[in-house]
């Protein structure tokens, strides 16, 4: 089985690229969604305890919480030592169940895949890419989004330009869907005959 990461800086078009994986029957698992669910579960007792008051009826309020992290990088890295384990959890599991059942490729949606050494663990790496000037433009229209949160955002990621370097694919998302599902169907044409490499 081959295992591709994917990932991405915010506004760069990485949503929409795993849609077009998913379109053509590669199973997708998306990291973010999975924290979402902890956020309703799991991860809802750790997180509390940790950063008393941010859970409103039963589940973790994204808003409160980011306003405890604003500012604070031991509190980010608090709260990654957290959540990461158990996304991995999730992920493991998900590559588990998809070797089971014979899958050729199947795709890890990990938007901070460099940052958390998880490209050690995928057999290629995609990265969504666009100018700046695009991505910024993306990202400024999002509800509630300002240029110094944007800033922010972009402090704690890798550089895109860095990504690219370290990518063995990279899908350029400024073109129309049609181009990215094309470089998508291109992707898999490459890796089709390659065998999987992933490390324990």
């Amino acid at each position: 089985m081959f295992i591709l990461g994917l990932t991405g800086s915010i506004g760069m078009g990485k949503s929409v690229t795993a849609s077009f994986f998913r379109e053509a029957g590669v199973p997708v698992h998306d990291s973010d969604a999975v924290v979402h669910r902890l956020y309703e579960g799991e991860a809802v007792g750790p997180v509390e305890a940790a950063f008393p008051g941010v859970t409103v009826a039963g589940k973790i309020d994204r808003g409160k919480l980011a306003e405890r992290l604003v500012g604070r990088p031991e509190a980010i890295k608090q709260l990654e030592a957290i959540v990461h384990p158990l996304v991995r959890t999730v992920s493991d599991r998900f590559i588990g169940e998809n070797e089971a059942r014979g899958a050729r490729v199947i795709v890890l949606d990990i938007p901070l895949l460099f940052e958390t050494g998880r490209d050690n663990k995928v057999d290629a790496v995609v990265v969504v890419s666009a100018p700046a000037d695009v991505q910024r433009a993306r990202v400024l229209k999002r509800p509630g989004m300002t240029a110094e949160k944007l800033d922010a955002l972009l402090a704690r990621q890798m550089s895109d330009a860095e990504k690219r370097a370290r990518a063995h694919f990279v899908v350029d998302s400024s073109r129309s869907f049609d181009s990215a599902r094309a470089q998508v169907h291109g992707i898999l044409r490459a890796v089709a005959s390659l065998p999987g490499r992933r490390i324990g």
